[in-house]
């Protein structure tokens, strides 16, 4: 069977309606997106309080395809440290809260991302040019400052609009090798005068960012996805989405910027939209495997225990870290949305080891980031909180069933790409980990191509961690199953 793009794509859109998410724009929104023309007008805001940074050597780094450029980022050299700046492309100022548009991302809450294609949150028009923060292009942001010192503590931080402008659009590969000094500076980078240093001072402020927070127990665990390789419309592989130093220096900045919009808005007496992860329900599943490989965890959930003992695995067995990663992830459990009153504390993220952590960097692919850089934007200008706390509990827990259901929808299809690839494949064996146990059925992912399938024969006594051999039985391309049996 031919692994055909379209193929995929009508079990991409029959699952979106399936989870209750809305494949297409409706009319009104379509109706409005004609009605824009052009980006706001940068050179003739009328808000005096926007700042003019275009001049700042400002750049974006993402992924080769990337069109929904969501944050620039630069540095500069301040009192008591690196001054650190990230700008978020100001979606509101195009997107009306109530508008259909809106209310069409109200709905979905997030950019779906499938093995088919992507279904935006937002208009491509909007989201990949008129939002996005695009090279060469004038663009309104919201901009977070951040004081960074050598020993990566954040002193000094704030919050204000600002007009940017993005000299350079940079890849992560791109510019992972170059840090790497495995290849050239890439062509753009090479092309804008002081760029080249303006990165790696950021890299450098990234690295005492990212030692700071293990420091104080944030786990380092590889989480890599599989990404869809196309030979024009014919799927050809699967293939693992790899950690790079690029991308680990846009999420620690991203982190730190999330937990500077928080307490920003904390200290503003403005509810935020948080982002938890509670303590993990199975930590004694942690311990046992931990007690598996010849180590110990304490008996109470730990992150900086945790954190230490993952680092001692990754050096022990760099080939199988990524096996363990998984299972403690799916032993952690998913990240939820939960509304925090000023000055009130409520769960934090156990995995990033902080209390103070919100959503804020992706206004064009989540929901939850544009009602957050709404509710920044009142902050700023004094006005009243847009949305009372009762009204963001209702929308946190909305945002929650709809990034869960946008998963399943991304599992779905990517389970369908994997059967679709295996078709030909029944009754081979596989080496894989065990992902999933539970009343509901006990799941194991193989590595080549990365996929998970179901154990249908024989998974009595298996839990998540363990390593087993499977031989594959059935696949079925429209369900998105793979079976598997113990071998």
């Amino acid at each position: 069977m031919t692994a055909n793009r379209s193929d995929l794509t009508g079990i991409a859109r029959r699952a979106m309606l399936q989870y209750g998410l809305q494949p297409d724009f409706p009319p009104g929104a379509l109706a409005e997106l004609h009605a824009i023309g052009d980006p706001p007008h940068v050179g003739g805001d009328a808000d005096a309080g926007v700042r003019d940074l275009r001049e700042l050597l400002w750049s974006s780094i993402d992924n080769d395809d990337s069109k929904d450029l969501d944050q620039l980022t630069v540095a500069q050299p301040g009192r008591g440290g690196v001054k650190l700046l990230v700008a978020i492309a100001d979606v509101d100022a195009l997107v009306k809260d109530g508008s259909a548009i809106d209310q069409h991302a109200r709905t979905n809450t997030t950019s779906v991302y499938t093995a088919a294609g992507i279904f935006p949150m937002l208009p491509e028009q909007l989201s990949t040019d008129l939002t996005s923060l695009g090279q060469d292009e004038d663009r309104l942001a919201v901009v977070i400052e951040m004081t960074v010192g050598d020993d990566g503590a954040v002193t000094e931080s704030d919050v204000y609009r600002a007009r940017v402008f993005n000299h350079a659009k940079l890849t992560y590969n791109g510019v992972a090798a170059w840090l790497d000094g495995t290849a050239a500076a890439p062509p753009r980078l090479a092309a804008v005068r002081g760029l080249d240093e303006q990165l790696r001072t950021q890299d450098r402020i990234a690295q005492a960012l990212n030692a700071r927070r293990h420091q104080h127990g944030a786990l380092d665990l590889d989480t890599r996805q599989a990404r869809p390789v196309f030979s024009g419309d014919t799927l050809a592989d699967l293939r693992p989405d790899d950690p790079n130093r690029a991308k680990a220096l846009i999420e620690d900045f991203m982190i730190a910027a999330n937990s500077v919009t928080a307490t920003y808005l904390d200290a503003k007496g403005f509810p935020s939209l948080r982002r938890v992860l509670r303590t993990p329900r199975r930590w004694e599943r942690i311990v046992e495997i931990a007690t598996q490989l010849g180590e110990r965890l304490p008996a109470q959930p730990d992150a900086s225990a945790l954190q230490q003992f993952l680092n001692r695995r990754r050096a022990a067995d760099p080939a199988r870290f990524g096996d363990l990663s998984l299972s403690v992830v799916k032993l952690l459990g998913s990240g939820e949305y939960a509304v925090e009153r000023a000055g009130e504390q409520i769960d934090g993220h156990f995995g990033l080891a902080t209390k103070d952590y919100t959503h804020s960097t992706a206004p064009n692919r989540r929901f939850p980031d544009l009602t957050t850089q709404r509710l920044l934007k009142a902050a700023m200008a004094g006005r009243p909180a847009p949305a009372t706390y009762d009204e963001l509990k209702i929308l946190a827990q909305h945002c929650t069933v709809q990034e869960d259901s946008a998963a399943k929808v991304e599992r779905q299809v990517q389970k369908s790409a994997a059967a679709l690839l295996l078709a030909s494949r029944v009754g081979e064996r596989f080496e894989g980990i065990v992902t999933g146990a539970s009343d509901k059925g006990t799941w194991v992912r193989i590595t080549r191509p990365s996929v998970e399938g179901k154990v249908v024969h024989g998974a009595a006594g298996l839990d998540v961690g363990d390593r087993v051999h499977v031989r594959l039985v059935h696949t079925d391309v429209q369900a998105g199953f793979i079976d598997f049996a113990r071998a």
